[in-house]
């Protein structure tokens, strides 16, 4: 203690949690000058002091009042900022209806993250994760919006997309790493430049064996390739004298078979069949018999991966799984205007507004009466699925777009 005076209250907090002791080491000073006395939880006799059973000792710091109250987790946290005149607003703010609800969720998020095993703590390799391996989903996208001035607009959408992309490769590989996947370098090498799926875990910390691909997929991925190039350089460049929107739209649709349909497939098969957990992308997502299962099990579970791992997981416990989905959408709608409405100059919330629809609509399917009438299964489940998904595309991708994005881009290759 800083002074000889009796201790306002007693701050118990993890020894065995090298996260935990660092924080205790941080405010260490801050607490002292407020006569907070900080006390390991490992002291002898401090779960009779603070009334917790032993089994439930390390769940959360705790904070003993002189009085004798006793506080745990987040509520301990703001008892304690309300003593502090810089962290006061967050006590304030505690006491507002229905606030501390996402403060004991988010408490118990990190806290039940912190693995603190025999003394080693992932929370301080998470910490790292933040500085590592974010940084480049940060700087590369920036980049590539400071250069799109020097590049074409179909450029610049390639750019971002491409930045995008990279950044989430890392910061998936980068997370693998913390968790303690570990791999040969040659297969780290593969995840990263040569598979576009984002489940490091799988690609990189399978051993089970899998099954080797028939060769009836093999087929059928060189076929899908082969209808993307045809409908790219031959029925877009037959369509554009007649209308040259339509033969944009056809050159989309061409592109997405011969990338996420066609080559991605063609990879995931090269990869099973030397035994590497490389599931494909796209699985069948015109079967789909609701929207949760076409944007969460079928369309490009690559995205899906990552919503689910650093926006819906995280968000869940705060907001609940209804409003957690709905910011997964929304964030997908900035992120689509990004590489569509920038590049194009225009067309600015036309991408957000579809995604919106699409979380609504999934949110709609599983309410009492969506289920009354049969969205999310059977055959008005799948044609739901295909109106919301398809009938509103031309926001995802407007006019303005196909003008000054596509058609160029379909010029530069001789498509048209």
């Amino acid at each position: 203690m800083a002074n000889n005076a009796r201790p306002f209250a007693r701050v118990f907090y993890d020894a065995e949690c090298e996260f935990c002791v660092d924080a205790a080491r941080r405010f260490e000073r801050v607490l002292a000058r407020r006569r907070f006395e900080l006390v390991p939880l490992q002291v002898p006799g401090t779960a009779a002091e603070i009334g917790v059973s032993g089994n439930q000792l390390f769940t959360e710091m705790r904070l003993r009042l002189c009085d004798g109250r006793v506080f745990g987790g987040a509520a301990a946290v703001v008892e304690i900022a309300r003593r502090i005149w810089w962290a006061w607003p967050l006590w304030a703010l505690s006491r507002l209806p229905g606030a501390m609800r996402p403060m004991h969720a988010t408490y118990r998020w990190i806290a039940g993250r912190r693995s603190c095993a025999n003394g080693t703590c992932k929370i301080a390799a998470r910490a790292s994760l933040w500085r590592l391996g974010f940084l480049p989903l940060f700087i590369l996208p920036v980049l590539a919006l400071l250069a799109a001035p020097s590049m074409p607009r179909w450029g610049s959408m390639w750019a971002t997309a491409f930045a995008l992309y990279a950044g989430c490769k890392w910061l998936t590989y980068c997370e693998a790493r913390v968790d303690g996947v570990s791999s040969d370098r040659l297969r780290a090498l593969g995840y990263l430049l040569a598979w576009p799926g984002m489940d490091a875990t799988a690609f990189l910390g399978a051993r089970d064996r899998v099954a080797q691909p028939h060769p009836s997929e093999w087929i059928a991925a060189a076929l899908k390739t082969l209808f993307g190039a045809t409908l790219i350089w031959v029925v877009a460049r037959t369509a554009v004298p007649v209308n040259p929107l339509l033969a944009g739209w056809v050159g989309m649709v061409g592109l997405i078979f011969i990338l996420h349909f066609g080559t991605f497939h063609l990879l995931s098969l090269a990869w099973r069949s030397i035994g590497v957990n490389a599931m494909p992308v796209m699985k069948n997502p015109l079967r789909s018999s609701s929207l949760a299962e076409f944007w969460g099990r079928r369309w490009n579970t690559a995205f899906h991966e990552l919503a689910a791992r650093f926006t819906f997981r995280p968000l869940r416990p705060i907001v609940g799984p209804a409003s957690a989905t709905l910011l997964v959408f929304l964030v997908s709608g900035l992120i689509h205007e990004l590489v569509i409405s920038i590049p194009a100059r225009g067309g600015y919330g036309l991408p957000t507004g579809y995604f919106v629809l699409q979380g609504l609509a999934v949110a709609g399917e599983r309410t009492r009466v969506g289920r009354r009438i049969g969205l999310g299964r059977a055959w008005r489940g799948w044609l739901f699925t295909v109106v919301v998904a398809a009938a509103p595309a031309f926001w995802l991708f407007p006019p303005l777009f196909v003008r000054n994005v596509i058609l160029p881009m379909l010029a530069f290759i001789s498509a048209t």
